[in-house]
Formats: C-alpha cells, structure tokens, sequence
C-alpha cells in the first residue's frame, strides 16, 4: 500500500518505519528542514531501541522516504496519516490546532480519494472538526479514521510490532476494510483489531493512559504512608499484584511519572471533562498526587543535607523519564535537580542517552559527565533518578570509593536495602 505520514516525531517515525518495514511505500513529510536532511543522511533525532536499523533498512530498500513537500506526499499516498504535536495549552487542554492546519492542506491537495488517519492524541470531538474543515475545502470524498497509538517509549518498535490492541474509530465502511488490511501483517497469530466509532476510538486513548497514571500515583501515594507507619511498598506491591483482579504492571512506587502522554494527557482529559460539565475527579488527584510525589523526594534530599552548613554536591543517575528512552520532557529528574538547584546545592550528572535534551533544558546549571562512576567523585552523595538497566547492578565498592559520603538516595527502589547495608551504604529509598 502507499502511504504519507505527516509529521516525523516519536509517533510518526515509528510508525512510519513499522508499516514500511512489512512492505508498504511511506513517504514521511515535515516542515522541519533540518529533520528532513537529516533524516535522508540516516541521522535518527530520537533515540528509540531499534528503530535506527529500521528506518535504515527501509530507506535502502526504497521504501522510507522523506520530503518537505506535502504535495508530494498526498499525490503518492491513498492512506495519509497525521502525526503532528497536539502539546498541552495553557488551560490544560491539548492544541489541536496543528492537525486543524495540516487538514486544510490536505484538502487543497486533494484530487482522488483519500483516507484520512489521526494518529495524533487528540480530545473527544476533533473527528467532527477534522471531517468538517475537509469537507469544506474538497469535493473530493474520503474516509477518516481515529487511529490512537499505544506506544511505550522503550520499546515503541516492538509495540508496534507486536501489539496488544489496534484501535480503529470509523464509521466508513472503505475505510474499515482498507486499515483492516494495512494491519493484517501484525495480526497472523490473531486478530487484535477492536473496530468503534471514532469518538470512543478518540476517548480510549485518554482513558488507557490515564488508567495507568492512576496506578502508579495510587503506589506512590501509598509509598509515602508505608513510610509513616513502617511497612514496605514493595512487599505491599507484590500482595496486591498477586490478585488476578489487579496484576502487577505499573504497580512500581518512583519518583513519579513524566514524559510527553501521560502528564499532557492527565491535564487534557480533566480540561475535557470540565468543559462537558463532567469533572473527571480521580483523574485531578491524579495529577496532584503526581506532583506531590516529586516534591517529597526532592525535599527528602534537600533535607537531609539543610543541617551540614557546607556547599553539597550531589550525583545524579538518570535525567529521562524513564530508562530506554532520551526524553527528557516533564521528567521527574529534571524537575528534582531545578528543586536541588534551587537549594544551592551543586549536581553533577550523568545518562546514557539523555544528556544532551537535558543540556537543552538545564543547559550549564550542573556539570555533565560521561562516565556514570566520575560523575561520583567528590560528590556527597548519589541520586538515582531513573531505572536504566546498567544503573540496576553497579559496582557498589566502586560508589562507596569514589563518593565523599556513602549515600544513596533511590527514587527507583533498585536495590535490595539489607544488600546495601552489607556494603556500607547508606541507602534511602521510597516506601521501605
């Protein structure tokens, strides 16, 4: 099949470079020039386990390619997906007014059928505006479809390969068929596809990542009164995980969740709730409990360090969000070392793939290193931030060595605490 993808972000990228992959003809298209030239020189701007050897491998074998020239795209494509940035407004609300531009763009362009797949995160409703701005703008017909991703940054490429769910919201009965065939090659074992209209395709998304901040903000709360009353989050963790009813993903206490869906989506569906006179309560202590839970770690640093009447240097591990990925935006880690920063203290820091979004947003107010155990030297204690797996069994002799102080401070809960004792640590973690 041949297909245009608008817009070369996370999403767009891998979905590009999944469905070219399998065999169709994709034809990537941005404004961004630099991304584009960049692109054609095999130069990948996301770091994503995987997906540089597949936009390779298709790009050689002719069928990746990427242009700036939108016309281009939509003349060579039957099926067009969008997915451009829909960021958090203001108000909390997520701007659709990218996809709004892109659609009267297309619709200019067109001159045959075409099939039209939002791919972008967007709220409840936009179908009805995607559909009216073009039907305004073409006498052409076409077919639109909500198609939401699920894609975990970490692991994007193999979700999107192998995955749980395919969401398609349509009411076109061409469309169906068409997209139904698209993802047939990612569906030989059994057919994961839930067909639905395009308003509970748009709801489905919101409501899946919400679900999941929901259960890790309920273990982090929960952390912290494991922490008054003496019991440990992470036995508690693996009780209730062992109920069938709950299981036991996204049961993980941290130092609370960032990256680019779930706090934008949090804060977008409490917007849409509110303005259709429905308040989305749980999802609004959601987001609370989120912020309370970076606040409390970074303070219980801070703290500890407010009596010494010296200048603290503190060594952080991890400035992701999470591990596997380079993203830096609304990270926890990020937001802990502005709170240490702000407290006079000095951070020196290390990651294996993030430090150089994290230079964008901190720029030179810490010192960068690149390896994980310089970056301790003459530092008075340790801050793990985020749970990259070469973080999950150092050498503990080596921390202890080339620390001023012994200290650990685990806002990921790495390490067994009687273990780290043995070592001569001083270990502070979350809920234990």
């Amino acid at each position: 099949m041949r297909l245009s993808v608008v817009g070369v972000g996370y999403v767009g990228l891998v979905a590009a470079g999944c469905l070219a992959d399998v065999g169709n003809e994709v034809i990537c298209i941005d404004k961004d020039k630099k991304k584009i030239a960049d692109l054609k020189k095999g130069i990948i701007p996301i770091y994503e386990p995987g997906l540089t050897e597949i936009i390779k491998r298709n790009e050689a074998a002719g069928r990746l390619s990427f242009t700036t020239n939108l016309k281009e795209g939509i003349a060579n494509s039957t099926i067009i997906f969008l997915a451009v940035g829909t960021p958090s407004s203001a108000d909390g609300s997520a701007d659709i007014s990218a996809v709004l531009a892109v659609c009267k763009e297309i619709a200019d362009l067109m001159d045959s059928y075409k099939i039209i797949v939002t791919k972008s995160t967007v709220p409840v409703g936009t179908h009805k505006k995607v559909h009216e701005i073009i039907s305004s703008n073409t006498t052409e017909s076409f077919g639109y479809v909500s198609n939401p991703e699920f894609l975990k940054e970490g692991s994007a490429v193999e979700d999107f390969m192998k995955p749980d769910r395919i969401i398609i919201g349509t009411d076109n009965a061409e469309a169906r068929e068409q997209m139904n065939f698209l993802y047939s090659p990612f569906m030989r074992k059994k057919s994961k596809v839930i067909f639905m209209d395009a308003a509970s395709a748009e709801l489905t998304k919101y409501a899946a990542n919400c679900m999941l901040a929901t259960r890790i903000s309920f273990m982090n709360e929960l952390s912290g009164l494991c922490e008054q009353v003496g019991a440990d989050i992470e036995s508690v963790r693996t009780g209730i995980g062992s109920d069938s009813r709950i299981g036991n993903a996204f049961l993980f206490p941290g130092v609370g969740f960032g990256g680019s869906c779930f706090p934008k989506d949090v804060r977008a569906l409490i917007h849409t709730g509110n303005e259709n006179d429905s308040p989305m309560t749980i999802v609004d202590s959601v987001q609370k409990a989120n912020i309370r839970q970076q606040e409390r770690f970074a303070q219980k640093v801070i703290d500890y360090y407010s009596t010494s009447g010296e200048k603290i240097t503190l060594a952080v591990w991890g400035l992701s969000f999470k591990a596997r990925t380079d993203d830096v935006r609304e990270s926890p880690a990020i937001y802990c070392i502005e709170k240490f920063i702000e407290a006079g203290i000095a951070v020196k820091a290390y990651d294996p793939e993030a430090m150089g979004s994290a230079r964008a947003l901190l720029a030179d107010q810490i010192e960068y290193s690149k390896d994980s155990y310089k970056a301790l030297e003459n530092c008075d204690g340790l801050v793990i931030l985020t749970d990259w797996q070469e973080f999950r069994n150092p050498d503990f002799e080596a921390i202890s060595t080339n620390l001023k102080n012994a200290i650990i401070f685990d806002g990921r809960n790495l390490y067994d605490p009687a273990y780290i004792k043995k070592q001569g640590i001083e270990y502070h973690s979350i809920g234990r």
